[in-house]
């Protein structure tokens, strides 16, 4: 099966890329969905969460304070790697375990943190969802509550955009309308068909 990481800044696009993808049945397996799973209450990670920034970082329910998370985790490197080290290594082994619970010509794994977090050998192309800078401002700004200056911060903090772009076996440009995004992807999805046969018949 042919493995396909899906990354993108924050704002590219990439859950409307996935959605897409997923009208032609094939599978996604998403990182950020599994993150939130491993932070749900009894969760083991919640409570190293806890153990690492204090019980405050709990709302009174039990259940992670997301919002002063986000808070210390963009305003502090060092705490920020905490937490990747808590969850980043949870993350690989449960999409390799949903990986080999697969049997599709291929799959797509939207990763976005996929450099930042090295887990480029959990796929064997990696997808790149493109648009501008200003794009992505314009786009957090509709979606989420969030001001320039903490938009922008989370974008420092990720790896460039030609950084991205020289890494990228394919490339998808969702600056314009999602009609020419979903024209992109049903030709990338017939190309990843043709790839997995090829990929078939070299193993046989």
């Amino acid at each position: 099966m042919l493995k396909i990481g899906l990354t993108g800044g924050i704002g590219s696009g990439k859950s409307t890329v996935s959605k897409i993808f997923q009208q032609f049945d094939i599978p996604i397996i998403d990182a950020d969905e599994i993150a939130h799973q491993l932070v749900t209450i009894g969760q083991p990670a919640l409570a190293k969460i806890q153990q690492e920034y204090g019980p405050n970082i709990l709302n009174p329910n039990g259940s992670l304070n997301r919002e002063q998370l986000k808070d210390l985790i963009f305003s502090n490197v060092l705490q920020k790697q905490k937490l990747e080290s808590i969850l980043h290594p949870l993350i690989f082994e449960s999409i390799q375990t949903q990986i080999k619970e697969l049997n599709t010509p291929y799959c797509i794994i939207s990763i976005p943190l996929l450099f930042e977090a090295k887990m480029t050998s959990l796929v064997d192309r990696i997808l790149v969802v493109d648009c501008t800078v200003k794009t992505q401002i314009e786009r957090l700004l509709k979606r989420d509550n969030m001001t320039i200056e903490r938009i922008q911060s989370i974008i420092d903090s990720q790896v460039s955009q030609a950084f991205r772009k020289k890494m990228a076996d394919d490339l998808i440009d969702n600056n314009k309308n999602n009609e020419n995004l979903a024209d992109q992807i049903k030709k990338l999805h017939n190309y990843y068909i043709l790839l997995s046969n090829s990929q078939e018949t070299c193993s046989l």
